[in-house]
């Protein structure tokens, strides 16, 4: 059953009044930036292996690093008004714009004549996608509940895989094609799942919280009661999250933060937040994926694996590996915690490093006399990699963030992270071939080295364990406590402590009427 509700935008919400349903709902929209961006990759990947694409573009190894590293130009572009778009006009129009930004990216980019038309798609396409990824994120992060939140907005960039392995099937099948639809076709059916986000946005409510903040008080609490309780306005779980949210976000507005984006740097609490938000973002793109994720085939190539066809199937087989990897390591980080599942994850990515980086180097230094169990080796030491990498960072990489931030700085802050993200991406998406094709097997143990450092850094330094709290809980980590005088949502969902239902009413009522009234 559908309830139409007042979102405080332009775009109406026929929203289901089941919370299940409107989960699946939820995930299924918010799917776009990952699933697009994980098409890309795996598309790109299959691209760069395709003899149709590369003697189209005549391309060497700096024009190739070029036309795929173009997207991140859009990609650090975006975020610079991502943030504000999504304050301002609201979270489903921010990612309503982002996904049309993204069809014209994709239908200049199949229309390609030459490299300059290209990468002026792929700049376009990078900035639409990081407009509707960030606005995702912040979406999906303050209206899930708390307790599938993990799931919930850990599995909006799982989908990376799902867009990868979509298109290492496509690009597979239309390597065979003896024309530039071999790789054209697989640009234009790159825009499907931003029209699948377009056509899903009407039956998605706006964020709860965001409703909050903007004043449509009696909406947010329909809104969680959607999310937590079937629509239940009077459960215990909903009046405590609601509750909280109220709280929390009027002692934002008492304290006097702003939503400028000036406001991530303003406090030490701010920048505190802001260092071990963003640090997600970097801590990511260098670990040493981009290799495998936009260059295989020079990668297997260093293996020993170069007949093309071998290189796509490599590339469909790997995408199903990650997928099942992102998936177990989403469990880990909403069981175990976020913290121990990026520890475990990065040290088995620096220990397969140095094993690639050693069996690289046996095979450069004698092709010829290679075994076949050398060459297959250095193979499964590379999907293994990519598997552990899939473990922790595929999750947390849209989980962590916006944890981290608090409302007043959450999508500039998450804005930022993929800033840093896509600056960094920018660099090494268009180094690695030329890193590959002139150090070879020595870029691995490169980037293992700069990897030990990271674990220390996450380990000693950075992070805080997010697992188990609401948004508005997270802030004792960071405060010294909690601004809302209800206890924990987990506490009275378990049963573990009760509420005061008419009590919180009336607070509720007193406060609304304060608010109202300013």
């Amino acid at each position: 059953m559908l309830r139409k509700l007042q979102t405080g935008t332009w775009i109406p919400a026929w929203v289901p009044e089941s919370t299940l349903t409107l989960s699946f709902l939820l995930i299924f929209c918010s799917m776009v930036q990952s699933a697009t961006n994980g098409y890309d990759g795996s598309m790109m990947n299959g691209l760069n292996i395709l003899p149709s694409y590369t003697d189209y573009f005549n391309l060497n190894p700096a024009t190739t690093g070029l036309n795929t590293a173009s997207v991140f130009i859009g990609g650090v572009c975006g975020p610079l008004i991502s943030g504000i778009m999504s304050d301002r006009l609201g979270r489903r129009p921010a990612i309503l714009w982002g996904s049309v930004i993204t069809l014209i990216g994709v239908l200049l980019q199949t229309a390609a004549q030459d490299i300059a038309m290209f990468v002026v798609a792929r700049i376009v396409l990078g900035f639409g996608t990081a407009v509707s990824g960030i606005s995702g994120a912040v979406y999906l992060s303050e209206t899930f509940p708390s307790r599938w939140r993990a799931w919930g907005v850990g599995l909006l960039n799982d989908f990376y895989y799902v867009g990868a392995l979509i298109a290492a099937g496509i690009t597979l099948g239309t390597g065979q094609w003896q024309s530039t639809w071999a790789w054209r076709a697989p640009s234009l059916l790159q825009g499907i799942f931003s029209a699948l986000c377009i056509i899903i946005l009407p039956f998605i409510p706006e964020s709860p919280r965001w409703l909050v903040h903007e004043g449509y008080l009696e909406e947010a609490r329909i809104v969680v009661a959607q999310t937590n309780a079937n629509g239940d306005l009077s459960s215990p779980v909903v009046l405590t999250v609601y509750k909280e949210i109220i709280d929390t976000l009027n002692w934002e507005k008492t304290m006097g933060r702003t939503m400028s984006p000036r406001e991530i740097i303003k406090t030490p609490v701010a920048r505190k937040r802001l260092l071990i938000g963003s640090s997600v973002g970097p801590f990511s793109c260098i670990a040493g994926n981009i290799i495998a994720s936009y260059y295989l085939g020079p990668e297997l190539d260093t293996a020993g694996i170069t007949n093309f066809n071998d290189q796509l199937k490599a590339n469909v087989v790997l995408n199903v590996w990650c997928l099942g990897c992102c998936l177990a390591g989403t469990q880990l980080s909403a069981r175990w915690g976020r913290k121990p599942t990026a520890l475990l994850s990065q040290t088995l990515l620096i220990i397969c490093l140095f094993i690639m980086g050693g069996l690289s180097k046996k095979y450069v230094d004698n092709p010829a006399g290679a075994s076949n169990s050398l060459v297959y080796g250095d193979v499964a030491a590379m999907f293994l990699f990519q598997g552990f990498y899939s473990i922790a960072w595929t999750p947390l990489l849209t989980l962590y963030p916006p944890e981290i931030m608090n409302y007043s700085i959450r999508a500039n802050g998450v804005a930022f992270t993929n800033l840093a993200l896509s600056s960094l991406a920018l660099v090494f998406v268009f180094i690695m071939p030329i890193g590959l094709a002139n150090i070879g097997w020595k870029m691995y143990m490169v980037n293992a080295s700069w990897d030990i450092v990271i674990l220390g850094l996450i380990k000693a330094i950075y992070w805080v364990e997010t697992k188990g709290r609401t948004l508005e809980e997270i802030d004792a980590l960071f405060e010294g406590e909690k601004h809302s005088s209800v206890p924990d949502v987990e506490q009275v969902r378990t049963g573990k402590d009760q509420i005061n239902i008419r009590a919180i009413e009336e607070q509720l009522d007193a406060t609304v009427e304060t608010i109202k009234t300013k």
